[in-house]
Parts: structure tokens; C-alpha cells; sequence
């Protein structure tokens, strides 16, 4: 098995939930991207997702749109990202998965792909701009390496086609909980909860729920059905207070947020 799947195996196990910071990799900087993976750690959270910086991403919202400009502007390169993650995926017990778009791992050669991230430290990929028609090289290739291959099912996606990307990941299906763009939300849809449940009744996969998630509340109405839900646009913009205010501070204030979101988990 894959870490990831050990890691939702113990969780099941244990009847607990995963709450998976997402993480821009660069923004303010890479060092501050690897203390901040570190602290939170320390916080009980047990699954990273670290976005790789690309110039055109697929439904991230503005938020995160604006951190990956910032930290291309400033020079951040994949090789750098994976020098980083090396180190600190060392220091800390919980998968990392990089956020990637396909157009960066062909570029790199899927296998090549793979190989370096998996030598980094890295657990698996998201690939959201991955039909599931041009998946399978991709997930042979993660299947033989244990390197978990997580794709996305969202609302408007026919069951039947949720059930063949199913059939395509490793590690966990990422669940999108709105249709539309990464970003923080005051509500989310009512039919969330209804819709996942009936996906769960097609796979044994672990779901996790993405897109929105940023209160307290959101993570009690989410927290029955999923198996982990991310937070990205809500940590992205925490993250880059780094740039101008004083960086423990903002360490301090990313780990009071998670603790009051790890709480309502419970």
C-alpha cells in the first residue's frame, strides 16, 4: 500500500477524519512554505496538499491564482520545489501531494515525473487537468511506483463517469464540492452531503472534499461523510501575510485557525 492509503486505513481504523492544509509552494517563499508545513504538522494535521506554481491553472480561484503569479515572479522553479520538499517531508510523519497540472509532468516524462517527486518525498499527485480518457499511462506508471494518483469528481460529473475515474485513482478521490473556482465561501451547497454519500455507495475509495471549505461549520456538515476535507484558499491567503508581517506571528495564527477547524472535526 501506498502512505496514503496506510494513512486513511489508520484513520478509518481510529474513526477520525483528515484535515489537508493546501499549501502554494513558494509563496512568500520556499522556506516559509517548508516552516509552515512543519508547524502545522505539529497540529495534528495529517495530509498536505502543496500546489505547484503554474502560469495558467485550471479552477483555482483568484486567491491562489494570485499566490502561484507571486511565487512564479520571484523565480520558484520545480526543481527548487523538490529540493524543499525533501527536506521537510524528512521532518514531518504526514504525506505530501503535490497539486500539478499534467502539462508539467508531460513535460517532464511521466515516469521521470514520478520518480522525482517520489524521491522528494512526495506521496502522490492531483492532476486536475487530467481527463480520465488520457489517464491510464499516467496511472500505470503510479500504480508500479506506490505514488498515489488523486483526480477530481465533481457535482456535474454522470455517475458513470465518477465510477471510471474511480477506477483511474490511487490514495483518495478528491471531491469537489461546488461547481466552479477554488475560494472561500460563506455556504455550501445543501445536496453536498446527499452527493457525496452516493458516491461513497460506488467507491471504497477515501473521498475528501475540496473547494469552499473555510468555517468551522463547514467542516461539522462535512466532516460525517468525508474522510478529509482541504483547505487552500483560506490557507493561501493567511500564508501570504508572511511577505509583510512578522512570520512567527503568522505561523501562530495559521496554527490557532487549524486548531479551531481540527476541533470542529471532532
Amino acid at each position: 500500500m501506498s502512505t496514503i492509503d496506510t494513512l486513511f486505513k489508520n484513520l478509518r481504523a481510529k474513526g477520525q477524519k483528515a484535515l489537508m492544509p493546501f499549501l502554494t509552494a513558494g509563496d512568500p517563499d520556499l522556506d516559509f512554505t517548508a516552516a509552515a508545513i512543519r508547524a502545522l504538522a505539529e497540529r495534528d494535521c495529517p495530509l498536505f496538499e502543496l500546489g505547484i506554481p503554474y502560469s495558467d491553472p485550471i479552477a483555482d480561484g483568484p486567491v491562489i491564482q494570485a499566490s502561484y503569479c507571486r511565487a512564479l515572479d520571484r523565480g520558484v522553479t520545480l526543481a527548487a520545489i523538490f529540493e524543499m520538499l525533501k527536506g521537510v517531508a524528512r521532518q514531518v510523519p504526514a504525506p505530501i501531494v503535490t497539486m500539478v497540472s499534467y502539462a508539467i509532468i508531460y513535460r517532464q516524462g511521466l515516469a521521470e515525473y514520478v520518480a522525482r517527486a517520489k524521491a522528494a518525498g512526495a506521496a502522490g499527485a492531483i492532476v486536475p487537468d487530467l481527463p480520465v480518457e488520457e489517464a491510464r499511462p499516467l496511472a500505470d506508471v503510479c500504480r508500479r511506483e506506490d505514488f498515489s494518483l488523486i483526480q477530481l469528481i465533481t457535482p456535474t460529473t454522470p455517475p458513470e463517469r465518477a465510477v471510471r475515474i474511480a477506477e483511474h485513482t490511487t490514495g483518495f478521490i478528491y471531491y469537489v464540492s461546488v461547481t466552479g473556482i477554488t475560494g472561500e465561501r460563506t455556504e455550501l451547497p445543501p445536496e453536498l452531503v446527499d452527493n457525496v454519500a452516493r458516491l461513497r455507495e460506488r467507491t471504497d475509495l477515501p473521498i475528501c472534499i475540496g473547494f469552499g471549505i473555510s468555517r468551522p461549520e463547514h467542516v461539522r456538515m462535512l466532516a460525517p461523510v468525508a474522510d478529509g476535507l482541504i483547505v487552500g484558499s483560506a490557507m493561501v491567503r493567511r500564508m501570504a501575510e508572511a511577505a509583510e508581517r512578522p512570520r512567527e506571528q503568522v505561523l501562530a495564527e495559521l496554527g490557532d485557525y487549524v486548531d479551531e477547524l481540527l476541533a470542529a472535526m471532532r
